[in-house]
């Protein structure tokens, strides 16, 4: 049996850059909350999220680094998690994803999930925040606010945020509230105003009016922070079908010359996001947690639609863990493997030097991310 390429070998010694994820669940998990967590979708009887991709990929590529044989049935799988205990679990899992920079989105969760620097103790690894703009938002609201001191009072708030030691981004959850298809269009403060008076009489609360949406987004812009979006595949509180990253077309052209825009998981989309990644200087993309969705054996066929005709200084890598770190381990193996596997084929094909292969493997698993984010040379 043939042992790993060149590619391969490369990508596994490189610690990657995970430009988004989140935290990890601190202590115990019965089945019921972990199964909830391997999964996208609500937990519906008789259906378990173990009989999926998912699920499969856990007990196979996360089980040996519990002591457990490849494919332990889930019940032999959670008993070992819980005799571990959450610490080591996390401990194993995250340090085997040989992940190096963290950048964490610090804006969805029960407050049981680590923070940043716990979860960059576990890992071995850097971390750097993530600020979600809507929850700034939200809690200028909820701190009381009059609807012509609104505009302001969230503008100050989201610089006050980017400002706090190791932000690195600001992220929008647009997809989720509204969908893209906004008024690309920087609103009039007047609208703002308006808006506010009707969201703050309602009682405040989630944001999802179009008008103060499209504030958010271009706050952001005015931030001069890396931009992070939601794009296509979520849970099911999203339309999935107002998620298309093509529906921004024309705010990406008003705000071209001003931020990176980066567009996270993007599937059914990957191919509208490449074409935008394509086309407008300031755009990025990862497929983020697809890749453990699918798992290994399929991440390289959406990779490989993925860099049909996206630049390569454009592709990023994100896990989008969530709550257990099983998926930090999934995301950067489906990475790994699938990227390996896609770029050795090409050199094989002479379709790529090897040169060339192993640079675009640097540049994706952490060097794009770098120059995107600017981290600094100890990073």
């Amino acid at each position: 049996m043939a042992g790993p390429g060149p590619v391969e070998e490369a990508l596994a010694a490189l610690p990657l850059v995970d430009h988004h994820c989140h935290g990890v669940v601190t202590g115990a998990l019965g089945r019921d909350r972990f199964e909830s967590l391997l999964t996208e979708g609500d937990a519906w009887p008789g259906v378990s999220p173990f009989d999926s991709p998912a699920g499969v990929a856990v007990r196979r590529h996360c089980a040996p680094l519990l002591d457990l044989p490849r494919h332990a049935p889930p019940e032999d799988y959670l008993a070992r998690r819980t005799e571990l205990g959450a610490a080591e679990v996390n401990r194993r899992l995250l340090a085997a994803s040989g992940t190096g920079v963290l950048c964490v989105d610090t804006g969805y969760g029960p407050p049981d999930l680590t923070a940043p620097a716990e979860l960059a103790a576990a890992a071995g690894a850097v971390a750097f925040e993530v600020v979600r703009l809507e929850r700034v938002a939200e809690a200028v609201a909820a701190a009381g606010v009059e609807p012509d001191a609104y505009a302001e009072a969230f503008r100050s708030a989201a610089w006050e945020a980017v400002r706090r030691p190791g932000v690195v981004a600001v992220k929008s959850v647009a997809a989720y509230r509204t969908g893209f298809a906004l008024d690309p269009a920087r609103p009039a403060d007047a609208e703002v105003t308006a808006a506010a008076r009707r969201w703050l009489a309602a009682g405040g609360g989630r944001l999802a009016d179009p008008v103060l949406v499209r504030h958010v987004l271009w706050t952001a812009v005015d931030l001069g922070v890396p931009l992070q979006l939601h794009t296509g595949f979520g849970d099911a509180d999203l339309r999935l079908h107002r998620a298309d990253p093509a529906l921004l077309t024309d705010w990406l052209r008003l705000t071209a010359g001003t931020v990176p825009v980066l567009l996270l998981h993007c599937w059914p989309y990957h191919r509208q996001a490449a074409y935008l990644a394509s086309v407008f200087e300031q755009v990025y993309l990862d497929v983020g947690l697809t890749l453990t969705h699918v798992g290994p054996a399929r991440a390289g066929a959406v990779l490989a639609e993925v860099m049909e005709i996206t630049p390569f200084r454009k592709l990023l890598y994100s896990s989008d863990a969530y709550g257990v770190a099983e998926f930090y381990t999934l995301g950067a193996l489906a990475f790994r493997r699938g990227l390996a596997g896609l770029l050795e084929e090409r050199v094989a094909a002479d379709e790529l030097s090897l040169p060339d292969a192993l640079r675009i493997a640097r540049w994706a698993g952490g060097d794009n991310a770098r120059r995107v984010y600017r981290f600094s040379d100890a990073t």
